[in-house]
C-alpha cells in the first residue's frame, strides 16, 4: 500500500534517457547497461518522473498530475498510484 505522504525517489541503479516527451530508463548494475528490462514511459509517466525530487510526496504529485493534465481528482489518484505500484515493483523508485 503506497502512503500519500511518502517522499519517493529514483533509483541511483537507473539511467534515464529523455526522448522527445518520453524516457526511457534503463537499469544498471556494476557500470553495465540491462538492455533486457528497458522501460519507456510516455507523457504522464515522464512527468511524474520529473516530478520525483526527493521534495514532493505522493499526494503532491497527484495534485500536479490533476492540474497539469486536467484530470479529475480520483483519476489522478488512481494513475499516479498505480504507476507507483510498478515503479516499486521493478525496484525503479525507492523511499
Amino acid at each position: 500500500m503506497i502512503n500519500l505522504n511518502t517522499i519517493y525517489f529514483r533509483s541511483p541503479r537507473i539511467v534515464a534517457r529523455k526522448t522527445g516527451d518520453e524516457y526511457v530508463l534503463v537499469p544498471v548494475s556494476d557500470n553495465i547497461a540491462d538492455m533486457s528490462s528497458v522501460y519507456t514511459l510516455n507523457v504522464t509517466g515522464a512527468f511524474i518522473w520529473d516530478s520525483l525530487d526527493g521534495i514532493k510526496n505522493v499526494r503532491d504529485i497527484i495534485a500536479e498530475v490533476e492540474g497539469e493534465f486536467m484530470v479529475d481528482g480520483k483519476t489522478a489518484l488512481e494513475d499516479v498510484l498505480s504507476f507507483f505500484h510498478e515503479l516499486r515493483e521493478y525496484l525503479i523508485i525507492a523511499e
